[in-house]
């Protein structure tokens, strides 16, 4: 697996930030803050853990999880990050446990790693093709309207407090 990279950087990604980073950001009242759970994938099986949510500054909305994937799987430390978009995941209603149905602990090989340095239009593109999810034409302004980056998706199944 190689990294998708621009040679050169373009302001594409710069809304886009790890929340942790973000002093006057934090979870937003009544949703819970899942770093830390458990990613499963349609098997069932763990394949890795939620390591920091990616916050799209401008919207005011989580974008992204950033995944850690689990050492079993035999992955070179480099590459055993990746992003998720919100829309293809949600909580587990039992535990914590964040389910991504796309995907499996043997699918997530072939998905993109994610090296911190800045999300381009083109990594945002490859993620969606791994999970097969349509490539829209929509313009910089209305990308996150696709269904992948729904987070109604991801919380619809939240447990209540």
């Amino acid at each position: 697996m190689e990294p998708i990279t621009d040679s050169v950087p373009s302001g594409q990604g710069l809304h886009l930030r790890r929340l942790h980073d973000l002093s006057d950001f934090e979870v937003a009242d009544g949703n819970p803050d899942v770093r830390g759970w458990a990613v499963r994938g349609a098997d069932g099986q763990q394949f890795g853990q939620v390591h920091e949510l990616i916050v799209d500054t401008d919207a005011l909305k989580v974008r992204y999880l950033d995944v850690e994937l689990d050492e079993r799987l035999n992955i070179n430390e480099r590459d055993r990050h990746i992003l998720l978009p919100i829309g293809v995941a949600a909580l587990d209603e039992e535990a914590d446990n964040v389910f991504v149905p796309s995907l499996t602990a043997r699918s997530v090989l072939e998905y993109p790693p994610y090296v911190e340095i800045q999300i381009s239009r083109q990594y945002e593109e490859a993620m969606l093709r791994a999970l097969n999810l349509p490539l829209t034409q929509a313009t910089t302004a209305d990308f996150y309207s696709q269904p992948g980056y729904d987070d109604h998706a991801f919380y619809q199944r939240r447990r209540l407090e």
